[in-house]
């Protein structure tokens, strides 16, 4: 399954307090919910936040269901960028 880097403009989300962010993240889990209910293959795997923006990792079918879960939640989607590699310290070891 397809892996994205969403960077959502979130204003002042650097500064938010804790419960603030556990409410954005039960947000974002009933709407991942009610879609997987609806049998769309989209998982939240962690953010970052930084600034006045996250950086979010998800795995979808398609990035379709990306902007789907971003409309359906609030939480915008400014910018979806499909993973095409990953490299680890572990990446300079392969021979």
């Amino acid at each position: 399954m397809p892996r994205y880097v969403i960077e959502r403009d979130l204003p002042e989300i650097g500064s938010a307090e804790r419960e603030a962010l556990r409410e954005a993240a039960e947000k974002s889990n009933s709407v991942l919910a009610e879609m997987k209910a609806e049998q769309k293959n989209i998982q939240w795997e962690h953010s970052y936040v930084a600034g006045d923006k996250t950086f979010c990792i998800y795995l979808a079918d398609e990035e379709a269901l990306i902007q789907e879960h971003a409309d359906r939640s609030g939480f915008p989607a400014t910018e979806v960028t499909e993973v095409r590699r990953m490299i680890d310290p572990i990446t300079a070891e392969d021979k």
